[in-house]
């Protein structure tokens, strides 16, 4: 009967890396750019330990294995600063640990240091390698070539944009990519700050527009609620095992 329990209980366990993913991704169902992952599985492997050897066990199996999803609908925000990248570019941007990193976050800001940085607080890589300064107080033109332009507005009359620099864009075309502890991408297997090569490829950004999240809030939902439906039927079988044993003990004692 322990054999019973042992199994639910292992399952509830393993089930948590499910349940933390499908939990990050409806948290992101709104994040520009927000890529999901494969999602995990279980598969069954042998208990190991003194009176373990025959009991076998689910372990969950993580892929974390970034979906670039094609065909995500654009959001028009008329923002100067966003952008979406078109096909399967990444945007070069510094990570906490100070490596390079690749985002799909396009909701571009200028911070108080007059460093270009993504929403979440990343500093854009420049086609040089280094970040993006701008001017304070002047106004940025981002082009559909990731070329950056800025002019000062409290110039009189009409003032030519200067070129500031450009993004540096990069082809994840046949990369897998896995997410990374601060959330960017890199190239999966390898260390962070491993660079993606530059392939020469054409690629564009769409101007004022984010690109949405390829997470789909109502799938998300149902395999939540699959997870919660596993969880209580784990929960049952224990309660069962506990009842079924102690109403063995008691027709022991009776007899």
């Amino acid at each position: 009967m322990d054999r019973l329990a042992f199994n639910a209980s292992a399952a509830i366990a393993e089930s948590r890396t499910a349940q933390h993913m499908v939990n990050n991704e409806l948290a992101n169902v709104s994040t520009p750019g927000f890529k999901r992952s494969f999602e995990s599985a279980m598969q069954s492997v042998t208990a190991v330990g003194a009176g373990f050897a025959s009991r076998i066990q689910p372990k969950s199996l993580n892929v974390d294995t970034i979906i670039m999803t094609a065909g995500i609908a654009l959001i028009a925000t008329g923002n100067d600063m966003d952008i979406a990248m078109n096909d399967k570019a990444v945007l070069a941007v510094t990570g906490n640990d100070g490596t390079i990193g690749y985002t799909r976050r396009g909701d571009l800001r200028v911070n108080s240091k007059g460093v270009l940085e993504t929403g979440n607080g990343h500093a854009v890589r420049g086609q040089s390698g280094g970040t993006i300064t701008i001017p304070p107080g002047f106004k940025v033109v981002i082009n559909t070539d990731g070329a950056i332009y800025s002019d000062n507005p409290s110039n009189v009359g009409v003032a030519k944009p200067v070129l500031i620099d450009r993004l540096m864009l990069r082809d994840a075309e046949g990369v897998r990519l896995s997410r990374r502890v601060d959330g960017l991408f890199g190239i999966e297997g390898q260390p962070n700050g491993t660079e993606l090569p530059d392939t020469k490829a054409l690629l564009t950004v769409n101007p004022k527009c984010l690109e949405g999240s390829n997470v789909n809030a109502l799938s998300v939902m149902v395999r939540l609620m699959d997870l919660s439906r596993s969880f209580e039927m784990n929960v049952n079988v224990i309660k069962q095992s506990k009842d079924s044993d102690e109403s063995g003990a008691t027709m022991m004692r009776n007899s």
